[in-house]
């Protein structure tokens, strides 16, 4: 596995992992109303999901020439962020991509490392010492959903 930072030729493979993620893994957790609001795959444009992952500090993860999964980190160490396709689930990416943006956050001068994580992520963050600070209850096209507001200090 490799972590290097996102290029512009990364935006297909990652919107496809954050779809993927988002409607196949998550979907143990949150009903079909709320993965439709989430995933939206109709209103991702391209080069609107490229502008964001470069404005906000993506890292990749690869497997051979596959992107695995990707996420990314402030300066202040907000991980808004964290996605791994399916087929490489519970392999190791996130734990490689988490301690990857650990080193960024700290190298920056952050004090922690935050997230809002979904239902489904909270297990894994607190596994890897996050705690829960919020359950929150955002609403997203009108749907209500639920997540976590979770930190580590660094």
């Amino acid at each position: 596995m490799e972590i290097r930072p996102y290029a512009a030729t990364d935006a297909p493979a990652t919107l496809s992992v954050f779809l993927a993620a988002v409607t196949e893994t998550a979907s143990a957790h949150y009903s079909a109303e709320q993965i439709d609001a989430w995933a939206r795959p109709a209103e991702r444009d391209l080069n609107q999901w490229n502008l964001a992952r470069k404005s906000h500090n993506t890292y990749v993860a690869t497997i051979g020439v596959e992107v695995a999964g990707f996420a990314d980190v402030g300066d202040d160490g907000y991980i808004d962020m964290m996605f791994v396709a399916p087929k490489f689930g519970r392999r190791g990416v996130a734990a490689a991509l988490l301690a990857h943006l650990h080193d960024i956050a700290a190298g920056a001068g952050a004090s922690e490392l935050h997230t809002n994580a979904s239902i489904t992520a909270r297990t894994f963050f607190e596994q890897h010492g996050f705690a829960v600070v919020a359950e929150q209850h955002p609403v997203t096209l009108g749907v209500e959903m639920t997540n976590y507001k979770m930190k580590l200090l660094l």
